[in-house]
């Protein structure tokens, strides 16, 4: 960062980029150096009597030595100067485009001389020696290797090559504003993201709405980053360095939490104490029997994810081959002819197939698949829905800017995630359209109705909830790793009285919305100013962290004496233009309306132990956990377990194992079922 600038543009890459890079075409250039230094010794003098072409193996093998000595040396060179420095000291590496235009036009002449090469070794008719082995090897190894070679530098200036990086302005804005040509520079930005999609994602562009859906992420994704001089490479540096800052922070809430100079929220390894003012319906036991069946909403590929081996074996009981023409006990819609999407609902949910009351499998933009099920443990009519498990739902959950929703008991200018608002509104129309609903409750009248999801699913049923509670008011949601992004304040305080959400440890899912990445952003520009060591060590530090967690000399030792790294929350900017396109990065806000995760929150977090008590294997309950509100989950945090505590397996692990340590560690009680009825045990 900066981003460089080269031949008029600026490039993706930045001048810290060619450590890495440079140090491998260093090693291939050296290997080549040593086998054709050994050519030249073995087989040099032996070239006088060639009987045609000696000349042109004698013009290989000297111009091949030189050539190959000024590549090393340049290459030596461009390391060097691109190593210097920390990330926002370009002047410390001032020298680099020169280097780097010096060592893009020696490609001319290696070109020449692999051409040579190549005549040598795949032409006899041009060329009439007769080589040893040894050097017959070495020649078309090398040739082939830096056609290799030249194959990988374009592909990298492809890579790094930005559409819309000219520093010429057209000529229709030469003399505009700043902010005239910011707003037209994100235009051409959000054009080329949409360019994009359409072409990568062509079978994405069947689906009714995909171009406004295009359009909205187009637009997030400019917004984002466009004009920030971050390039890739900046924003991996970074995700470290927050890292570092995050572990910073905690190692100093944690000092203040011993002084008793900073109040910490109330955890508890007690289900009993944690539960006590919960309604009787908000259980962990619930919680868990609920969650497997949201999981079978993933169906066989899930099945297939988790027993890659052994999956199609597990489901073969559960299919019905040649169902297109047969009848059918469950209506399903969309799947396959032996119906292995619910084969593996009834493999994950343990449901006799006759208590699957509806299936729909079909996934196009903001239409996930979805089931109910006649679940006679809790007495209840239970839709599942599928949380993201393609692109479109990718696309779903990227379509996050705030809409307006209109529905009967919700506070005024409630605000929901535009995305998943239709697809709970796809959903609703599905239902009404089968009718199932009322067909499943005049078979079961005294059940009621239960709402689940994973991810993406628990933000659609969380406002299928909403627009279905009218109609069913004693209705409940089971919500897990619910998106932070979902809704309005007001709205969100409006759920807790029925949804459960849960949530596990570092979850990304959790605290991700357009606010979170902005914020995001913000922090790692400014952890990028006050870093004080170069990008090629920050990188190689994040592969340590990695393996082997962050050591405590890194925490002061990252950062200018000069600057302190704090979280410091921004002023959010009210016009949405005018935040878009701000002339401070930092306090540019694509979206005008703060949305936060819903219902009552149990967090369920790792119980840090000390090294006496795993080594001796003791030490209490593995988890600990608390009710959290949802502007805590307002900051993305950069966690080794961001993501795989967002597995809904390792969420089911989870609750599972507090429920069993209950009965281990506290002597319970816990809840569990029995002929529909909830008793304690």
């Amino acid at each position: 960062m900066p981003a460089l600038q080269l031949w008029g543009r600026k490039w993706l890459a930045a001048t810290d980029d060619m450590v890495f890079p440079g140090l491998f075409e260093f090693v291939i250039r050296l290997i080549g150096l040593v086998l054709v230094s050994l050519v030249y010794c073995r087989y040099y003098a032996s070239t006088w009597e060639c009987a045609r072409g000696g000349d042109l193996v004698r013009s290989y093998i000297v111009g091949m030595l030189a050539l190959l000595t000024i590549v090393l040396l340049t290459l030596a060179v461009l390391i060097n100067r691109s190593a210097q420095g920390s990330i926002m000291n370009t002047r410390a590496r001032r020298h680099v485009p020169a280097v780097l235009v010096f060592k893009v036009l020696l490609i001319i002449p290696e070109v020449c001389w692999n051409v040579m090469g190549t005549m040598w070794a795949f032409s006899p008719d041009l060329v009439q020696c007769s080589p040893e082995s040894f050097t017959k090897t070495v020649v078309e190894v090398m040739v082939l290797f830096d056609w290799v070679l030249f194959a990988l530098t374009v592909f990298g200036l492809a890579v790094v090559f930005d559409p819309i990086g000219s520093l010429r302005r057209p000529p229709h804005l030469q003399n505009s504003e700043p902010l005239a040509l910011e707003s037209a520079r994100h235009r051409r930005v959000a054009g080329m993201w949409v360019r994009r999609f359409r072409l990568i994602f062509c079978w994405v562009r069947r689906d009714e709405g995909c171009s406004e859906a295009f359009q909205q992420v187009a637009a997030l994704l400019s917004a984002l980053f466009r004009s920030t001089d971050l390039v890739p490479s900046d924003v991996l540096a970074g995700s470290v360095l927050l890292r570092v800052k995050q572990k910073r922070e905690t190692r100093e809430r944690r000092r203040l939490d011993l002084l008793g100079e900073s109040p910490s929220p109330k955890r508890t390894i007690d289900l009993r104490e944690l539960f006590v003012d919960a309604p009787a319906w908000m259980c962990l036991e619930r919680g868990r029997h609920f969650l497997r069946l949201s999981m079978s909403a993933y169906g066989w590929p899930f099945v297939m994810y988790q027993y890659c081996a052994t999956g199609i074996f597990r489901m073969v009981p559960h299919m019905t081959c040649c169902a297109c023409f047969r009848a059918k006990t469950t209506l399903v819609m969309e799947d396959n002819c032996c119906l292995c999407n619910l084969a593996g609902v009834r493999y994950l949910s343990q449901v006799p197939p006759h208590d699957i009351l509806f299936a729909s499998f079909r996934n196009h933009l903001f239409e996930l698949p979805f089931c109910v099920i006649a679940d006679h443990k809790t007495a209840n009519i239970v839709v599942a829905v599928r949380g993201s498990f393609s692109i479109r739902d990718i696309f779903t959950d990227l379509t996050a800017n705030a809409e307006k929703f209109n529905v009967a008991g919700a506070p005024p200018d409630t605000m929901a995630h535009k995305g998943m608002l239709l697809g709970a509104q796809y959903i609703k129309k599905r239902l009404d359209d089968v009718g199932i609903l009322e067909r499943a409750f005049n078979l079961y009248p005294n059940y009621g109705l239960i709402l689940t999801g994973h991810s993406l699913g628990a933000g659609l049923a969380v406002l299928l909830a909403m627009i279905l509670k009218p109609k069913y008011p004693d209705m409940k949601v089971y919500a897990f790793a619910t998106p932070a992004g979902l809704l309005s304040r007001e709205a969100a305080r409006y759920t807790e009285s029925f949804v459960f959400t849960i949530g596990v440890g570092d979850d990304f899912v959790m605290r991700l919305s357009v606010d979170s990445i902005e914020n995001l952003r913000t922090q790692i520009l400014e952890v990028l100013e006050a870093c004080r060591l170069p990008k090629y060590r920050i990188i190689l530090n994040g592969c340590g962290y990695a393996l082997f967690g962050v050591p405590s000399r890194d925490l002061e030792s990252t950062w200018r004496k000069s600057q302190v790294v704090t979280s410091t929350p921004r002023p959010r900017a009210h016009n949405s233009d005018c935040s878009l396109l701000a002339k401070d990065i930092k306090d540019r806000r694509f979206s005008r309306t703060r949305l936060f995760t819903a219902g009552r929150i149990l967090h369920v977090t790792h119980r840090k132990k000390s090294k006496a008590d795993r080594k001796a294997g003791r030490g209490g309950p593995t988890y600990e956990m608390r009710w959290a509100q949802a502007e805590d989950f307002t900051e993305l945090k950069i966690e080794p377990r961001m993501l795989l505590d967002h597995l809904p397996e390792n969420v089911y692990k989870t609750i599972d194992t507090v429920l069993n340590e209950q009965v281990k560690e506290i002597g319970g009680p816990i809840l569990t079922y029995r002929r529909g009825l909830i008793r304690e045990v």
